[in-house]
């Protein structure tokens, strides 16, 4: 660590994840959320926190496990996948931008339609997934996560917000990455929060994870080993790891990476 990164953490340390009160999740498609923060989703909301669910894509083109279901009759499964995992995690708040999935929209549609849920909700932080990983080559979660990063700072700033929009400005506190490389947040998970995600996951979200497929036992596995990783930090048996940035570490602190 560098000492300008030491100053910075040690003057202005960053809040704990489970410290916010109201939460909004944007998911590329509808099983991204669960992936990547599906246990903390049913911490927080075990914890009375407000939460909502966006999904940006309409999942038409994710019909590799589907059993032959395509178009619009996939898209109407999915979504309805999503409404029932997001119950199991306890959140009642999906909302649906219904774009293609495939990255075929324009991302300044993209920007604005993340913008206007921003706006409405006005939450305390805002999860996507970390568009900086090298490895992630999916151009629907680059471009999702590369939106909240912008909107999420554009967010709290009012003229901005009116004259681009013609939304509110919110009071948005951070962002939040889920399926990153960088960590710098953990948040202990219990059992029944890790087995909620699973159910969460691959009870309800069978069109991508049929039952004893092999795609979904690896997955499974993989979920297991990380939780168990990041938990080890924390002293615990599970955890979820992010890559958290506050207002302050959004704009000219190149040590807050």
């Amino acid at each position: 660590m560098s000492l300008a990164s030491f100053v910075v953490n040690k003057v202005i340390p960053l809040k704990k994840i489970e410290e916010y009160d109201s939460f909004l999740f944007v998911g590329p498609h509808g099983d991204d959320i669960e992936i990547g923060a599906g246990a903390t989703v049913s911490k927080l909301a075990a914890m009375g926190k407000k939460i909502t669910f966006l999904i940006c894509t309409d999942g038409r083109f994710g019909d590799g496990n589907s059993g032959g279901i395509k178009g619009e009759e996939l898209i109407s499964l999915r979504k309805q996948e999503c409404i029932k995992s997001a119950a199991v995690l306890g959140v009642e708040d999906v909302r649906f931008l219904e774009l293609s999935d495939g990255a075929m929209y324009e991302k300044d549609t993209l920007m604005e339609g993340i913008a206007r849920v921003i706006s409405e909700v006005d939450p305390d932080i805002v999860f996507a997934p970390d568009p900086d990983v090298t490895s992630e080559s999916h151009l629907d979660h680059i471009n999702v996560g590369k939106a909240v990063k912008r909107v999420g700072y554009f967010s709290t700033l009012e003229t901005l917000m009116k004259e681009k929009y013609g939304l509110m400005s919110t009071d948005l506190q951070a962002v939040a990455f889920y399926m990153t490389a960088s960590v710098n947040r953990v948040v202990k998970i219990k059992k029944k929060d890790y087995l909620k995600q699973q159910q969460a996951l691959f009870d309800c979200h069978t069109s991508q994870y049929p039952k004893d497929a092999g795609d979904s036992k690896a997955l499974s596995m993989y979920l297991r080993v990380r939780s168990v990783q990041y938990g080890l930090k924390k002293l615990s048996l599970y955890g979820e790891g992010f890559r958290m940035l506050d207002i302050i570490r959004m704009h000219c602190i190149p040590e807050a990476r």
